[in-house]
């Protein structure tokens, strides 16, 4: 679906792009990579082998000091990233230029204090500016987001609220009713990380957020091979990938993460 047909649509690029794949029969694959990871220009080539590769929507982690939902190797990588010196200002060098090259969207998974610390509006005209589709913000609850509410509907900019198999049925409607661009469905209780099964909540968790009215859900955490990609979008509107790709990141650099990203890919197809 081109932009101008999304906008017609009254879908966001993101949404756009996760309706193309729905329609296609299949759904689609969320790769998510911390940017300043090992260094900036290795995570720009990184994210641009991605979208190369059969990733449709890059989830662009920004480094943070106290991350409340990040596995070891996620963890591991952003500290690499701080001690490397990276400053936010470099997330929207990133954006930019990935943006340049590609033109899958990317969305900026960060914690909400840095987000309140640079200033809300400021945050949101920089994103935009930088070519970035919006942001994810795994410890913002729709209830207290108001200033994002409006910063976002102002810009245009996606806003990727996440839901638990935990969360009470209020929130799974506050969380379907102002996210755009994909509900986040948090496949089990914990971290990310690689794990042999995607939890079975996770699918439960996807028909409670159909019954409360969504159209798009990606499901993240624990998914690391084709085969639960393939699982996951049977039921879900797409499958979210981040451990597996910094591990591979982490042990065989660029070459490495676009080898795993066309594997992974291959879940998606029919």
């Amino acid at each position: 679906m081109s932009t101008a047909t999304a906008s017609s649509a009254g879908l966001s690029t993101v949404e756009a792009v996760i309706a193309a794949r729905k329609a296609a029969g299949s759904g689609a694959l969320v790769g998510y990579l911390p940017v300043g990871f090992p260094d900036l220009r290795t995570s720009i080539e990184a994210a641009v082998a991605l979208a190369e590769n059969g990733v449709d929507v890059i989830e662009l982690g920004l480094p943070y000091s106290d991350p409340v939902m990040d596995g070891p190797v996620i963890q591991a990588a952003t500290l690499t990233a701080i001690n490397s010196g990276f400053k936010l200002r470099h997330g929207f060098e990133a954006i930019a230029e990935i943006t340049a090259r590609t033109n899958v969207p990317v969305l900026l998974m960060t914690y909400w204090n840095p987000v309140v610390q640079y200033g809300v509006e400021r945050f949101a005209d920089d994103l935009v500016a930088a070519g970035g589709a919006g942001l994810i913000t795994p410890d913002l609850i729709p209830d207290e987001a108001r200033d994002w509410l409006a910063a976002s509907s102002r810009t245009g900019l996606d806003r990727v609220f996440l839901a638990a198999p935990s969360s009470t049925e209020t929130r799974l409607e506050q969380a379907v009713e102002r996210s755009r661009g994909f509900v986040y469905a948090v496949s089990t209780m914990g971290i990310t990380g690689a794990r042999s099964d995607v939890d079975v909540a996770a699918k439960t968790l996807v028909a409670r957020l159909r019954d409360a009215g969504a159209t798009s859900t990606c499901v993240g955490l624990g998914i690391s091979s084709p085969e639960q990609v393939r699982e996951v979008i049977q039921y879900a509107d797409g499958a979210i990938v981040g451990s597996a790709l910094v591990k591979a990141l982490a042990d065989g650099g660029v070459s490495a993460v676009a080898a795993t990203a066309a594997h992974l890919a291959t879940g998606t197809l029919s």
